[in-house]
């Protein structure tokens, strides 16, 4: 088979490149898969770490991690779940380790208090868009991740199940519990407004 050019390689799938890649350790390839997620990695690391530099320096070494276990890529999802699994759990360790603290979400399932009243999404999406930054970045790092994976990113609870390696039920739980959160925040930061 002839090497393929620039062009073609850009209209492969996630997965034809990889397997490309994976068969002949041709940069071409690896090169399209870093066009194509690390604007989008560095987006998801500068809102995590709140900072150009360590965004710069975590891009680099998420795509250094990406690069190294790319044949553990099992595809039991898309890649850029896998990518984005990779980026939330490198921005999540760095914040754990920044902070010292292992919890970063405001409640452990095994111990917390049952919610009775759920707040609904379109609570939450009615906050203004000023205002809800200024929430998730008052909320834990943990909670301000699950819920930009569920809302900004799109993911589904089966995705971030296998982003953060829990039971879909321990997720939802933790939505739950974020969303709750988000909102006694809101209330706590602009109920005189």
């Amino acid at each position: 088979m002839k090497p393929l050019n620039k062009k073609e390689i850009s209209k492969l799938t996630d997965n034809e490149i990889i397997h490309l890649f994976l068969a002949n350790r041709q940069q071409d390839y690896f090169s399209v898969l870093y066009k194509r997620y690390s604007t989008k990695i560095y987006s998801k690391c500068i809102s995590l770490l709140k900072s150009e530099a360590l965004a710069q320096d975590a891009t680099q070494d998420i795509f250094i991690k990406i690069y190294i276990n790319l044949a553990k890529f099992s595809e039991k999802s898309k890649f850029s779940t896998w990518v984005y699994s990779i980026t939330y759990n490198y921005c999540i360790d760095y914040i754990r380790k920044k902070k010292k603290d292992k919890k970063i979400f405001s409640d452990e399932i095994e111990n917390a208090p049952d919610i009775i009243d759920d707040v609904n999404d379109s609570e939450l999406m009615e906050l203004e868009v000023k205002r809800l930054k200024v929430v998730l970045n008052n909320i834990p790092e943990g909670d301000k991740a699950i819920l930009l994976m569920k809302y900004q990113d799109d993911f589904s609870i089966k995705d971030i199940s296998a982003a953060l390696n829990k039971t879909e039920s321990a997720i939802k739980m933790k939505i739950k519990r974020a969303k709750h959160k988000a909102q006694k925040t809101y209330k706590e930061l602009f109920s005189d407004n």
